[in-house]
């Protein structure tokens, strides 16, 4: 199972976003394509290090490295995030549609209907919780 999960592109976009440094990549690539160098600057790592991160990146499908002249420019894969989106909508709409259905019968309570026997919650846990029994303490000792 875990070999195939390696395999999703899914879960490698996920995986690699996992990471702030990464997150803060993409977030930069947002404004246009840049160089490697120009990425790193604000990091306190060395460009061996951002470049590892932008090779997790390149891995799960979200950056792409190309070459103009002399540069080399990270760009950023925007589809990457349809794929992203659709997964999370799918959910969300799901979990909208429970709450929806939630809110409907919660709306078709009348406002007095509440059973006899309702009581404040903390006197239901002390019901609920058995007494317990203080041992004796033997004569001559002491708390």
């Amino acid at each position: 199972m875990a070999a195939a999960a390696a395999q999703d592109p899914l879960s490698r976009v996920f995986s690699a976003l996992a990471d702030p440094t990464r997150r803060d990549l993409v977030a930069r690539l947002c404004d246009g394509d840049t160089t490697l160098t120009e990425l790193a600057e604000p990091y306190d790592v060395s460009l061996q290090a951002v470049s590892k991160h932008l090779r997790v990146l390149e891995d799960a499908g979200l950056v792409t490295r190309s070459r103009d002249a002399q540069r080399r420019p990270v760009h950023l894969e925007p589809e990457v995030f349809d794929l992203m989106t659709t997964w999370i909508e799918r959910y969300r709409r799901r979990a909208e549609e429970r709450y929806r259905r939630l809110d409907a019968v919660l709306a078709a309570l009348p406002d007095d209907q509440q059973p006899d026997d309702q009581q404040p919650d903390d006197q239901q846990a002390d019901e609920r919780m058995p007494a317990q029994r203080i041992p004796d303490q033997p004569e001559g000792a002491t708390s």
